[in-house]
């Protein structure tokens, strides 16, 4: 629910924000815990390449948003925060809501926050949707694309992108480069797969039917959605020619794309010019990645000059968040 007025300016989607305290990540976390050492971020004893003041820090953040010409940034936690261990994180989960919701209610309008829920299957992702959608500053949910071997078109998940869309709340879907040994070196799980889990995510909502159901559904897929721009042909082609690729849809991939949000962290002119051609540029929203090392260096500029213009992509985000 956001209460206070935006403040003007373009709306960068995709930024991440995580206080001090729950740097220990939630029970059952596959990675860390993260720790400053010597003002420097480590998850476990991955060095991140950040400060630990531009994840946990405020004014850092502000100060970013000013040079980079951004006028309202939409935080999330960073992916290793997640909670899709099988422990109970309701404790993590509440902690980390509550702090957002500290943090965007005294910014003014220049922050908005997307919120957290449990992935474990237990009850009580309703009523944590609702309590999101009910606290002034948090616009929606940040989600991860798979989980237990299932990504959006069934399980956890799903059920989670039908609680937002009855309650107008956004969704943002973030990969959480899962490690996978044949991508332990040259920081292919990042590389290769956070563009591979995002486009699985893609893929899942579009064939598993999940936008026909829920039509009211504002979901954004980062990293420019990945893989998926580049594979929409080879979807198409395969609903045309498969029945069971079909089977969960009633409308062409290349029809439910143009329903979804992706943002603008490409590192490519071309690649962000197919993705507008795929989307439309009323779908493409600006985003940043704040403050991890693959982040789109000066987004606004970025994505302005290769696609769409200022007042786009502010109407554009301003539409993503509900408003």
């Amino acid at each position: 629910m956001i209460e206070t007025p935006l403040a003007a300016g373009v709306v960068d989607v995709h930024a991440h924000w995580l206080p001090r305290e729950l740097f220990a990540l939630p029970p059952g976390a596959p990675y860390g815990p993260m720790h400053d050492r010597d003002g420097g971020l480590f998850l476990g004893e991955i060095p991140l390449s950040i400060s630990a003041a531009a994840m946990s820090d405020v004014a850092a953040i502000e100060q970013d948003m000013r040079a980079a010409g951004v006028g309202v940034r939409v935080l999330s936690a960073p992916p290793f925060a997640f909670p899709v261990g099988d422990q109970d994180a309701g404790e993590y989960v509440q902690a980390f809501n509550d702090a957002l919701a500290g943090v965007v209610a005294g910014s003014g309008g220049r922050l908005v926050g997307l919120g957290m829920v449990t992935l474990d299957g237990r009850s009580g992702v309703t009523e944590q949707l609702a309590a999101l959608a009910a606290t002034p500053g948090i616009a929606g949910v940040a989600i991860p694309p798979v989980l237990a071997g299932a990504s959006l078109d069934r399980g956890v998940l799903r059920e989670v992108l039908r609680g937002a869309a009855d309650l107008g709340l956004a969704a943002l879907v973030h990969p959480m480069q899962l490690p996978r040994p044949e991508w332990s070196g040259h920081y292919l799980a990042n590389l290769i797969g956070n563009p591979t889990e995002t486009a699985t995510a893609v893929g899942a909502t579009l064939l598993g039917g999940v936008i026909e159901e829920l039509p009211l559904l504002r979901i954004c897929f980062v990293h420019g959605g990945g893989c998926a721009p580049a594979l929409l042909g080879r979807w198409e082609h395969g609903w045309h020619s498969r029945p069971d690729v079909r089977a969960g849809s009633k409308q062409p991939p290349r029809e439910g794309f143009r329903q979804l949000y992706f943002d603008t962290v490409t590192h490519d002119a071309a690649e962000l010019g197919l993705l507008v051609g795929r989307a439309g540029a009323d779908r493409v929203v600006c985003g940043s990645d704040y403050p991890f090392d693959m982040a789109q260096q000066d987004p606004v500029a970025f994505a302005v000059e290769h696609g769409p213009d200022a007042d786009a992509l502010t109407a554009g985000g301003r539409l993503f968040l509900g408003l």
